[in-house]
């Protein structure tokens, strides 16, 4: 059985106008979106901002209510629960955030801003609590006395550090990682990477991993989905998407990634130009009269693609 299972998750927001406010229409952020997660795995969900990854992310933990579809974690569908009684999945999901410092509360210490979780759902005493904390820190590459540092006080690097630490208070399952790096350096991004994945084996985790950078995801993710307008327009292994993909929009996203070799440079120009004439030219084939991406048709066992011939519904 699957750790977790997406089936047709929706997250639509109205627009409302006139004097009543009525709804008009709605924003379809996530539109029918499905996918599954094994365990110890991760999942890489890739696509340029807007087009719905983090919306997913944060209708999974419960961030964001959803309009419809199911959300099935180890056999109970979190959708259909009310707050009160999803409280005990929130310690087996827990989310690291974009922004290091935006995520951190700045008024309070390492040692309180990790304890937080421990004082919600465990009865510890004090001493096992800074033993615990310091554990945890010593885990992440910072000092003991670090704990008694605001966020502040460290770097960027540094400060994600102090994020997935307290996502690693209650032990989870799964954590989702939204855009973990998009605000680091390249060399402390790769750092960062390289320890997510040290403590993924050491620690038994499943990530599903948002980005929009398919450099990182490749380096990353087991499986791949490709968003685009809130829908999937392609999912499929490492291997499915970096060397066979058929989708218009994931060709565009792999042509999008710069060379690093000058003389290479121009080739990859004239690929980009082809790939966005064809993409001109099949529109229709991948796309409804609405601009709806079609449903995910299997080309093999590991492979879909949105093709015409899906309900998209």
């Amino acid at each position: 059985m699957s750790l977790l299972k997406v089936n047709n998750l929706k997250v639509h927001y109205p627009i409302r106008g006139g004097f009543f406010r009525t709804v008009k229409d709605h924003v379809r952020a996530v539109d029918g979106v499905s996918f599954e997660l094994e365990k110890g795995e991760t999942y890489g969900l890739v696509g340029e901002s807007g087009c719905g990854k983090t919306t997913t992310g944060r209708a999974i933990i419960g961030l964001n209510s959803v309009t419809a579809g199911e959300i099935i974690f180890e056999g109970e569908d979190l959708a259909s629960l009310k707050r009160r009684d999803r409280r005990k999945y929130i310690q087996d999901i827990q989310m690291v955030f974009q922004d290091p410092y935006s995520s951190l509360n700045a008024r309070k210490n390492v040692l309180n801003i990790i304890a937080e979780p421990l004082r919600n759902f465990e009865r510890l005493s004090p001493t096992e609590e800074l033993l615990r904390v310091q554990e945890l820190v010593e885990r992440v590459g910072l000092t003991p006395e670090s704990i008694y540092k605001y966020p502040h006080q460290f770097s960027g690097g540094q400060r994600q550090r102090i994020g997935i630490a307290r996502a690693l208070t209650l032990n989870p399952k799964l954590i989702i990682a939204d855009e973990p790096v998009s605000a680091l350096d390249v060399s402390v991004q790769a750092q960062v990477l390289n320890f997510m994945q040290d403590i993924q084996e050491e620690f038994d985790l499943t990530y599903l991993f948002i980005s929009h950078d398919l450099g990182i995801v490749r380096h990353m993710s087991d499986r791949l989905g490709i968003m685009h307008n809130g829908r999937l327009v392609e999912e499929g292994t490492r291997d499915d998407i970096f060397e066979n993909a058929q989708h218009p929009y994931t060709k565009r996203l792999l042509a999008a990634i710069p060379e690093m070799e000058p003389e290479k440079r121009m080739d990859k120009k004239t690929l980009r130009e082809e790939v966005n004439r064809l993409y001109r030219e099949q529109h229709d084939a991948y796309y409804d009269e609405h601009g709806r991406v079609y449903d995910l048709q299997p080309l093999t066992d590991t492979h879909s693609v949105a093709l015409q011939g899906g309900t998209n519904k």
